[in-house]
């Protein structure tokens, strides 16, 4: 029987297939720059993406808008501190699951994105299926998660909690020059 879950896997874009854009190839330098420029900075103002560009400000806010209608462009973000809010401890939990069904998948995946302390979760190739990226208050509050939402679920066979020392992020383009 088909539960509701392959109804809506059905209705929207599957998991394992890649959301179809536009070729690289087809950026010019003026987009690449656009999005090197949002990239180390989306709050840049309109104007002065254009002026970093080269072009008028009606002309960059049409590109911006087909970068974005394209796909290209798919949010934005602010960097807040999870110290502020308490949550100074982060970790990588891997998981493994019992079955590797499409179910058993999309059961976790769906369920892992519901979780406040999960910051990022990556189906995985390899040992475990996934990894997931949390935040907790301290080790009493990982160790409570951990055992809360992984281990109580029926589809997880096995996790592996790493703890995070430092979380750096990257600089440079996401793309080949």
């Amino acid at each position: 029987m088909e539960n509701q879950q392959t109804k809506s896997r059905r209705a929207g874009s599957p998991s394992n297939v890649l959301r179809k854009r536009g070729d690289p190839r087809s950026l010019d330098r003026i987009d690449r720059e656009i999005l090197a420029a949002l990239s180390n900075n989306a709050r840049l103002s309109n104007k002065e993406v254009a002026a970093r560009v080269g072009l008028a400000p009606s002309s960059a806010l049409e590109r911006f808008r087909r970068l974005t209608r394209e796909g290209w462009l798919r949010g934005f973000h602010a960097d807040v501190d999870p110290r502020a809010f308490g949550l100074g401890l982060e970790a990588m939990i891997s998981v493994r699951l019992k079955q590797h069904s499409r179910d058993q998948f999309e059961t976790f995946r769906l369920y892992v994105q519901t979780l406040p302390e999960v910051v990022a979760a990556y189906h995985m190739a390899g040992g475990n299926d996934f990894l997931v990226h949390v935040r907790a208050r301290d080790a009493d509050h990982l160790r409570d998660f951990a055992i809360d939402a992984f281990t109580t679920r029926p589809e997880v066979g096995h996790l592996e909690t790493a703890l995070v020392f430092e979380h750096l992020r990257g600089g440079g383009p996401i793309w080949p020059e």
